[in-house]
Formats: structure tokens, C-alpha cells, sequence
């Protein structure tokens, strides 16, 4: 198991589950209904094979040096990992997402292949949900989405489609001999490569670290404040989630020559400002966010591979178009400077950036004088088109991650179809209530679009 993997068992306990998840709305096909979505999970349980990926769970013994790594589970029973839910009565979002909070909050059994998948049912409105949740050693939030939309299909009138959990032939290697062969060539190559991009290690995080010191953008962040939200966490758990259409941030983004992400960054920014004006805890220094950066290869699905941004989020600003002009500075100083690293130099000035949280992590925050960064704002991009399994269509993607010790708080957005959803996850004891701060994203987009008009 790679070091970045394993951090997350390493880091994990009662109070720090180390899973992300998702949280999944389904429309029924025309003329079916939920019960008919059950009947077909039903036939998938049916089916117990499963893909490798899978089917392995976390080892550590003599054997692995102390080390972690995966085996295969040859005891691996579906029917630990795949469950069916029930909504109290009325069966609404309220009641959904406590159920999801719940669920979010519980640790995943190391003895077993690291996920779960709840199939819940009682929606009054006739949706089916499914809740799928899968260790962070296992899958980042790249691999998981590339996950979904491997097991989903753009054909709405497809209806003998596997399972989710069912195998892939493209993640079995079909000429194992060849792969065998090669490996020795492919080593040396892998090598080389590592050894040449270590000459530009030395002068990357040198000015990783002068960008740091003169507040542009970069992978490390020097001046982040203490805030309510960057406290030592419980184990419990909330989560929330809310769409908006994809075409109402692509207009304002167009509006100031900014991206998508950059006005995803803008209404955190613009909802956190808000949050804390209530609270009178706005701090005088300006916000920080970490920002997630896949490195991960097209086809790769495991794992994790993820450079990282610090973008200031100007909430001492007032105007919300100069709030988003800042944040399209910052993330553009950041692209900027990754783009001119090899991989070897994006890992390891990602690595600087993320390492206080680490330190967090294991000393329960105690040995940080302020946060790293204040929050995690994560835009993960999903396919442009619907997506259908067996006929019945995925409304929403709402996206839940990971709160650990001083970032109590976590913001994750995935696009789906004409879609954006916001996930956001906190410890229940720090942040007990996220539909304001979801109140706060609408007003913030609200404020955009009025600006641009």
C-alpha cells in the first residue's frame, strides 16, 4: 500500500472515521416506482462476484514488515456490504439525511473490504437513495466518481445492467505474462524518470515555500487564522446537501473570466463570511482553503493521488465580485506554478502544504498554534450527460468527505448531467447545523448573478 494510502488507516479512530461517500437520488423509470428499483438491487444480490478492488482489505503483520498493504478477502461476504434501509414516516430529505449522518458517523470493519452500500428506501416522494460509503486508503474522491460512472450507463433504456460491486474486465490484466516480462524495462524507465524530476525537487519547494512567504498562491499556505470551525472533532457526523443548475455558475464565471471552480470557491467563501458575521467570529485575516488537485491517471480508479492549491478566500472582503476576483488570482498564481513541475515535484510540494494537517491528525491538534488552512474545498467534475442504472435516472450526486482534527468543516462539489451539487460534512458537535450555512451558498450565488447583470 502506497504511504499516502496508508496515512489514512494510520490516522483513523472512534473520533476520526477516515471515509468518504456519496449520497445518491434515483427517479424510477416511467411507469416503475421504487419498489421496482428494490426488486432489482434484489437480482443484482443475485449476483454475489464482485471486482477485485472490491474484494481486498487492509493486512499488517510480519509478513508486510509492519507495513499496511491489501489481500483479498476469501471469506468476502456481500451481504456485510450491501443493505437495505428504511425511512421513518414522512420519508422526506430531513429524514434522509439524518439517516446519512448517521451512517457517515460509524467506522468500516478492517477485518472486511473496506465499504459499504445502503439501499434506502421510503422517499414519499417515490425516489430510491442509495448510500455507498468507501475507506479513503481505498478510493479518493477522483476514483470514487470514476467508480459511479463506471457501474452507471447513458442509455436510459438499458435494463440488464450488473451491479455496482459487479467485476470489470479492464481492471484484470489479460496478458499476465506479457505484463511480467515487461516489468523489469518498466521499472527502469519509472526510475529514470523519478531520478530526473528529483534534480527540479530542490527549486519547486524552494519557491513553493517564497510564494507561501509572499501570499501568493501555491501548495502551502503560511497565513490561515483560527476560526470556530478549526477545532480538535468528535466522531459524530452531519450531512447536507443542495443543487444548483451548472449553467447558473458557468454564467458568472463567464461573466468575470473565471472558471467553475473558482466561483464554487467564491460561494464558500461568501457563505463562511456570513457564517461567521453571525457567530462574531469573523477573524481579520482572510480565510484559506485547501483545494484538492487530482494527479491521477485516465483510467485509474484506486488509490490516491491528489496535488493540492491554498487559495485565499478574501472574506475580509465585502463585495462578493471582489471576492472572486481574488480567489481567480490565487488559483490562477497556483496553476500557474503546478503546471511547471514534473509529478515527482507536484507530489512532494503538495506533501509540504498537507503536512501540518497530518501532524493535526495525530496530536488531536494540540500541536498547531493556527490551522494549515481553514477548509477543504473540494470540485470534483462528473459526466456532462444523465446517467441511468437499469432505467432509472440519478438526480443528484451529493458528494460526503472526510472532517479531521482541525477542519471540522468540509465542502465537496460534484456536476452531474445540468447539475452541481454541494455535499458539505462536519462534526455534529462543531458545526450541528448545515442548512444555513447551504441558505448562505443560494444567497452567495444569488449576490453573483446580481453583480454580473
Amino acid at each position: 500500500m502506497s504511504p499516502t494510502d496508508s496515512m489514512f488507516l494510520l490516522g483513523e479512530s472512534r473520533e476520526h472515521p477516515m471515509h468518504v461517500g456519496g449520497l445518491i437520488l434515483f427517479t424510477p423509470p416511467d411507469g416503475g416506482d421504487a419498489p421496482e428499483m428494490r426488486a432489482a438491487f434484489d437480482r443484482a444480490l443475485g449476483e454475489p462476484d464482485a471486482d477485485p478492488l472490491w474484494r481486498r482489505r487492509p493486512v499488517r503483520s510480519l509478513a508486510t514488515l509492519g507495513q499496511w498493504a491489501w489481500e483479498e478477502d476469501e471469506d468476502f461476504d456481500l451481504t456485510h456490504h450491501v443493505r437495505y434501509d428504511a425511512l421513518p414516516t414522512p420519508g422526506g430529505l430531513d429524514e434522509l439525511w439524518n439517516l446519512v449522518s448517521r451512517l457517515h458517523g460509524t467506522l468500516l470493519n478492517r477485518d472486511r473490504p473496506l465499504w459499504e452500500m445502503h439501499l434506502i428506501e421510503g422517499l414519499a416522494d417515490g425516489r430510491y437513495a442509495v448510500y455507498t460509503k468507501i475507506h479513503h486508503a481505498l478510493a479518493d474522491g477522483v476514483g470514487a466518481m470514476k467508480l459511479l460512472r463506471r457501474a452507471m450507463s447513458a442509455d436510459s433504456d438499458r435494463t440488464d445492467m450488473p451491479a455496482p460491486w459487479a467485476p470489470v474486465d479492464a481492471l484484470v490484466p489479460t496478458r499476465p505474462e506479457r505484463t511480467s516480462r515487461a516489468l523489469p524495462e518498466s521499472v527502469i524507465g519509472a526510475a529514470r524518470t523519478v531520478a530526473s524530476e528529483a534534480f527540479g525537487l530542490v527549486p519547486a519547494l524552494t519557491g513553493t515555500v517564497d510564494r507561501a512567504v509572499r501570499g501568493r498562491g501555491g501548495s502551502l499556505s503560511l497565513a490561515a487564522p483560527n476560526t470556530v470551525v478549526n477545532v480538535p472533532i468528535s466522531g459524530g457526523r452531519r450531512c447536507a446537501g443542495r443543487s444548483w443548475p451548472l449553467k447558473r455558475l458557468r454564467a458568472v464565471a463567464t461573466a468575470a473570466g473565471a472558471t467553475v471552480n473558482d466561483v464554487v470557491l467564491a460561494m464558500s467563501s461568501g457563505a463562511l463570511r456570513s457564517f461567521l458575521l453571525d457567530q462574531d467570529a469573523l477573524p481579520d485575516r482572510s480565510l484559506v482553503a485547501m483545494v484538492p488537485v487530482s494527479l491521477r491517471p485516465d483510467k485509474q480508479c484506486s488509490g490516491n493521488q491528489v496535488g493540492v492549491l491554498m487559495c485565499n478566500l478574501a472574506t475580509g472582503t465585502v463585495d462578493p465580485v471582489g471576492r472572486l476576483t481574488t480567489i481567480r488570482e490565487a488559483t490562477t498564481q497556483g496553476k500557474d506554478a503546478m503546471r511547471g513541475m514534473p509529478t515527482v515535484s507536484r507530489l512532494a510540494t503538495s506533501a509540504l502544504g498537507v503536512a501540518p494537517l497530518a501532524v493535526g491528525m495525530i496530536t488531536g491538534n494540540r500541536a498547531l498554534p493556527r490551522p494549515p488552512f481553514n477548509i477543504i474545498v473540494s470540485n470534483v467534475s462528473g459526466p456532462a450527460h444523465p446517467l441511468y442504472w437499469n432505467g432509472a435516472r440519478v438526480d443528484a450526486v451529493y458528494p460526503l468527505s472526510v472532517p479531521v482534527d482541525g477542519q471540522a468543516l468540509n465542502i465537496t462539489c460534484t456536476s452531474t448531467d445540468d447539475d452541481i451539487a454541494f455535499g458539505l460534512t462536519s462534526c455534529s458537535r462543531a458545526v450541528p447545523r448545515l442548512e444555513p450555512l447551504l441558505d448562505r451558498l443560494d444567497a452567495e450565488l444569488d449576490a453573483l448573478e446580481r453583480a454580473f447583470e
